[in-house]
């Protein structure tokens, strides 16, 4: 099979399997089998992607005429090759996990939550593979939409405001400010292909390469920079598998993963370096890293501590991209994959509490860890590679943004980013410690005799969280296989 074809199988598969998902409405384990075949054959077909592209290889192929000269396109280049590995491994380890969640706690709607779910990825693989900032955009509002029922999947009034609002921020911020960008570009380019290098030098100038990357950076409203940032927390609303896509899988990596793209392959980081454009967006990033972290103190609501702490981490891409250098672009791309894993492992970790004990908050955690030692030992993995401390997959990407900021001479960023490692030992590891090291509550109701009346989630529950957990620690040993992967990207 050629590359072309396989590229065009990437997307088709999880197309044709929310067909198969909806044909066996009223048969659950056939439903679920189609969805863990799907999720194991995209990850076969996009890792058989894989070495053509360390090799050099850029496949491509044309979807539909869009408008003459303007195809929707698919291709595959390094960065995309990334993400699309990211989804396509964390898919069938999301699809197992869900299975055991919904399942364990009777969630309604299920066939409509695996076919929305089989059109989010089919969205993020086109989103990862755009080969023009058309299908891009396409591919960006298909996913907005596709996982509008996933968020609102509850039903309950709550729900529905956090519908509601994610949408209209997401729309929002797309058509208003990221569309207008787009239509910009292809004004004064005269192109919306992604080139190395990009392809606005000598088109813009001045004040108003500044202005254009604002409408993008602000229009790519799924990176949740503040103050763009409201719709990520309400959405926890949701099934905590679909929180695990929205932070780990789909939607905010594809977010940042567009960040990145526009800054690499329609700026170029010597354009954005040569011009300095890009230094007011540091601060956005900055702050944004810093202020979300210390909401996250305040958050009582585990799933909420992780959300604001998912708006600080993807600050850290933004940040890398918009420093400007090759060790800010590899270390922002890192990051994507570093913080997919843990942060999947740590939503794992919280719809397992939520799926043994139906306890939500932190302070209901004390003692829990004696009685649920592999789901708090993970979620402690997941943790410290969120904060970056070796031997996990995190503390890498961490040391390449700070070598990014010294390259960059932005000593206050390297500043942001320590300060923000202990922001992060701060809101997470007291979860574990809650759970491991603090008595349980005298009155016994909490877990009184632990053996006889909590014990882990569900199998399906908990080998995926073990596996990511495990992730972490493989990201940290194998990450010379990524940076090899991303280092063009960053090539002058």
């Amino acid at each position: 099979m050629t590359a072309e074809a396989t590229l065009s199988l990437a997307l088709l598969i999880p197309l044709l399997s929310a067909f198969f998902i909806a044909a066996n409405d009223d048969r659950p384990d056939w439903r679920e089998g189609t969805t863990l075949l799907a999720s194991l054959l995209l990850l076969g077909v996009v890792f058989s992607l894989l070495p053509a592209v360390l090799a050099g290889a850029r496949p491509a192929v044309d979807l539909l005429p869009f408008a003459p000269g303007l195809p929707l396109r698919l291709s595959v280049e390094p960065l995309g090759m990334t993400f699309a590995c990211v989804a396509a491994l964390l898919w069938p380890l999301n699809s197992l996990y869900s299975i055991g969640y919904m399942r364990g706690n009777g969630e309604q709607h299920q066939t409509r939550f695996y076919v929305c779910f089989a059109i989010a990825i089919a969205s993020t693989i086109g989103i990862a593979f755009a080969g023009n900032l058309l299908t891009l955009f396409v591919f960006y509002e298909a996913l907005t939409l596709s996982t509008y029922p996933l968020v609102a999947h509850k039903g309950t009034p709550e729900a529905m405001r956090a519908g509601r609002l994610y949408l209209g921020i997401l729309i929002g911020t797309s058509i208003g400010f990221l569309l207008l960008a787009i239509v910009w570009t292809g004004w004064v380019a005269g192109t919306l292909d992604f080139a190395p290098g990009g392809i606005l030098a000598g088109k813009v100038e001045g004040p108003a390469v500044a202005v254009l990357l604002a409408l993008y950076m602000f229009g790519i409203g799924k990176a949740a920079l503040m103050p763009f940032h409201r719709w990520l927390p309400a959405a926890m609303v949701a099934p905590t598998p679909v929180s695990a896509l929205l932070h780990a899988v789909a939607v905010v990596k594809a977010g940042v993963f567009a960040v990145m793209k526009v800054v690499v392959y329609v700026f170029g980081i010597d354009f954005l370096n040569a011009t300095g454009s890009s230094q007011w967006l540091l601060w956005v990033a900055a702050l944004t890293v810093l202020l979300a972290s210390c909401v996250a103190l305040t958050q009582d609501n585990l799933k909420a501590r992780l959300a604001y702490s998912t708006i600080s981490q993807l600050g850290y891409v933004v940040l890398g991209a918009a420093l400007a250098t090759s060790m800010g672009v590899i270390g922002g791309s890192m990051q994507i994959v570093m913080h997919a894993m843990g942060k999947i492992t740590l939503f794992f970790c919280a719809g397992a509490i939520y799926t043994a004990t139906h306890k939500t908050e932190i302070s209901q955690l004390d003692g829990l860890g004696r009685a649920m030692p592999f789901t708090f030992g993970a979620f402690l993995i997941g943790a410290l590679s969120i904060v970056g401390l070796p031997p996990l997959g995190g503390s890498w990407s961490k040391w390449y943004l700070l070598a990014g900021t010294a390259d960059a001479g932005q000593w206050a960023m390297m500043a942001v980013l320590l300060v923000s490692s202990l922001l992060n030992v701060a809101y997470l590891l007291p979860v574990a410690a809650r759970g491991f090291f603090v008595p349980e509550p005298p009155d016994g109701q909490q877990i009184g005799d632990a053996s006889a009346t909590i014990r882990e989630a569900p199998l399906a529950c908990v080998a995926p969280l073990c596996l990511t957990a495990f992730g972490c620690l493989l990201l940290f040993f194998f990450a010379d296989g990524l940076y090899a992967l991303l280092a063009p990207i960053a090539a002058r």
